[in-house]
């Protein structure tokens, strides 16, 4: 079965690059899924949750905006920021977004707390999917 080289960069560094059967990620004009053989594209993504599936084998990750590039052998994403939902500090991101909702309820700074309670929304999203589908422990790699 033809498989995709699957690579997702950030400005930080490689976050992810593996073999897939199937990608799923953000675009801004909804949810795209990839498959090998795929039509070439590149598109912008939103923030929000990218899926990389391999078999059984499955990581979930969150992105905050960036490109998608699909070749029939290849996706590439390249992230404004991202993180393994494995390794989302929980805690750390409830307090972003009750900061955001702070300031937006004091009608301060609006749109940068609207978008700092979006994306602390989505990685809180992004963890309690990995946590649900895995039972808190790490996927089977």
């Amino acid at each position: 079965m033809a498989k995709l080289q699957v690579e997702l960069v950030t400005a930080e560094g490689r976050i992810l690059s593996e073999e897939a059967d199937f990608v799923l990620a953000p675009g801004v004009e909804g949810d795209l899924g990839v498959l090998p053989n795929h039509i070439p594209l590149l598109t912008p993504l939103r923030t929000g949750e990218v899926m990389v599936r391999n078999g059984e084998a499955e990581h979930i990750l969150f992105v905050a905006g960036g490109f998608l590039e699909v070749l029939p052998d290849k996706v590439t994403i390249l992230a404004d920021a991202a993180e393994r939902a494995e390794d989302i500090d929980e805690a750390r991101a409830e307090e972003s977004r009750k900061r955001a909702q702070e300031l937006l309820a004091q009608d301060i700074g609006n749109y940068e707390a609207s978008l700092a309670l979006e994306r602390a929304e989505l990685r809180l999203r992004v963890a309690d999917v990995r946590r649900r589908r895995h039972g808190g422990h790490p996927p089977a790699q």
